[in-house]
């Protein structure tokens, strides 16, 4: 019989590659709500989609009824945005953590299996150099840091499922995503500095010639992991033959490609001068420091490295990555590219 997967915020970069991915390759049913389709594409005209425009704290009896309806739910509506988790922290909390309190708890009541995105900044300033999923310890930074409010409520999160998981048998699987890039990542023809991913802030400010701010010199480390690998993690998971991925915690990452924010920035020039279009603005594109607080405010604070341990996808899902960074980036920047986001006739008409 084939699935019937629930996705919440089908729009999003997740959720947008991970429906893509089902309808194409999988003959099972997809239910999605968001906001808006944009990311969507022709994939609301497929037969097996059933998306509807809706607020999931707003439309609460459509997401309790479909949850009932389906067989496994894919909660991904959250705000994950470092910007925000300093502006906004109530909002964050409300969104990340209240709203998919409540899809959690209908999961228990119908007895649905869950699969729940957690996030890599749950290890916070944890000490280890590669993050194991059941092992590593959780650090986070004082009170007066409402940067952890995104990490926090993740974390309280994983621990309420994990507790379902026990108590009631809740079937679920929590994955930590690792940096995703790709396709559909921001609107980089946003300008605003700070409103979306490090790589699609750098797209942004290619586009709009403005130099790469790196935050604190760009000393940080990240392992970016491409979409179309991290989806082929993700259909594993949902399919989950034989129970292997139940009550699960798997880390989708790429370790081989951990770079420091200023590695990425150099690359992004570097291959951004690959394309006819982009030539001229990314070879006059400056790279920048500023300091956290100047950029993000006081509440901020940041982690040095982040490295996933992947051993457990590897041995109990037979998954691993095989998009090497560059690859990553070139093939997220002809998607742009592609869309007409870099026309140039465009950006001369915006009088860049």
């Amino acid at each position: 019989m084939a699935l019937k997967i629930m996705i919440l915020g089908a729009n999003g970069f997740i959720g947008s590659a991970l429906t893509g991915a089902i309808l194409r390759e999988r003959d099972w049913e997809v239910y999605g709500i968001d906001l808006t389709d944009n990311k969507l594409g022709e994939l609301p005209r497929d037969e097996r989609f059933h998306f509807v425009e809706g607020d999931i704290t707003i439309n609460k009896e459509w997401v309790e009824y479909h949850v009932k309806k389906c067989d496994v739910v894919v909660p991904l509506v959250a705000i994950a945005n470092p910007a925000q988790y300093v502006t906004h922290p109530l909002r964050v909390f409300e969104l990340d953590f209240e709203a998919n309190l409540a899809v959690v708890r209908h999961c228990v009541k119908y007895g649905k299996r869950l699969v729940f995105p957690s996030t890599s900044e749950i290890y916070g300033m944890s000490p280890d150099a590669v993050l194991d999923e059941e092992t590593s310890p959780l650090v986070y930074g004082p009170i007066n840091k409402q940067r952890w409010i995104y990490a926090a409520s993740k974390q309280m999160l994983d621990r309420v499922i994990y507790a379902y998981g026990v108590r009631d048998s809740l079937d679920y699987t929590l994955f930590r995503p690792f940096n995703f890039i790709g396709p559909n990542l921001d609107n980089i023809e946003e300008p605003k500095e700070g409103s979306s991913r490090v790589f699609t802030q750098f797209l942004s400010n290619v586009l709009h010639r403005r130099p790469f701010k790196l935050v604190d010199g760009g000393r940080q480390k990240r392992s970016f992991t491409f979409i179309d690998d991290a989806v082929e993690c993700l259909l594993t998971i949902l399919e989950n033959r034989n129970g292997r991925a139940t009550r699960r915690i798997f880390n989708i990452g790429n370790p081989d490609n951990c770079v420091s924010i200023r590695e990425l920035a150099e690359r992004t020039i570097r291959i951004a001068q690959e394309f006819p279009e982009l030539r001229a603005a990314a070879k006059a594109t400056e790279i920048t420091e500023v300091s956290a607080g100047e950029y993000y405010g006081k509440y901020y604070q940041d982690i040095q490295v982040r490295v996933p341990a992947i051993e457990a996808a590897k041995r109990d899902l037979g998954w691993q990555p095989h998009t090497d960074l560059d690859t990553a980036i070139r093939r997220t920047i002809d998607f742009y590219v592609k869309l007409g986001s870099f026309d140039p006739l465009n950006a001369a008409a915006s009088g860049l």
